[in-house]
């Protein structure tokens, strides 16, 4: 009996030195850019909410879940805003929220990762690979990344002449150790 109890708080300890630490974000900033008549416009949501479960000793049980607040979408031009928040572009009120979900992790270098996620944008979900950098600190961690996408493969606008179907997507979260 003493040898059955022995084993169960051993492996009780031993899963809990490798469970994972939810990471609490402190800041975040999720920007885009995107050619508009071939010059450069940038743009930002805010609200991020994320349970970033990551530690990079093991890749393989670690988990990132973000959504962002679709409504929050910034131009710094209020009219294209309210353009982009109708049906042809987020479609706001039906498609709330834009969320990123990790599949997989792979580790690059020291703090360079390559994350493959399924990315969510007014119902539809594709694969996109994030190339990021995970730093630690004394208080937390800092992660950064960016990964382009097509915007039509989210049914965001239609075909144009004037703006671009490539996006690129840019993401810096500090979290709380």
């Amino acid at each position: 009996m003493k040898y059955v109890v022995f084993l169960f708080f051993s492996l009780f300890s031993t899963a809990f030195s490798f469970a994972q630490t939810t990471r609490k974000v402190v800041s975040s900033a999720i920007t885009f850019k995107i050619k508009n008549l071939g010059i450069a416009t940038s743009g930002s949501f805010t609200g991020l909410t994320a349970a970033i479960n990551f530690d990079k000793d093991h890749l393989n049980t670690s988990t990132i879940e973000a959504s962002v607040d679709a409504k929050t979408i910034s131009s710094d031009n209020t009219l294209r805003d309210n353009h982009l928040k109708r049906e042809e572009y987020f479609d706001v009120e039906k498609y709330p929220e834009i969320k990123l979900k990790s599949v997989s992790f792979v580790q690059k270098n020291k703090e360079s990762f390559i994350g493959i996620f399924n990315l969510t944008i007014k119902d539809k979900t594709k694969p996109v690979k994030v190339p990021f950098s995970y730093i630690e600190n004394n208080t937390g961690s800092i992660f950064k990344g960016s990964f382009d996408i097509n915007r039509l493969d989210f049914g965001v606008g239609s075909k144009s002449m004037v703006l671009a179907n490539e996006v690129t997507v840019f993401i810096d979260v500090e979290t709380t150790k």
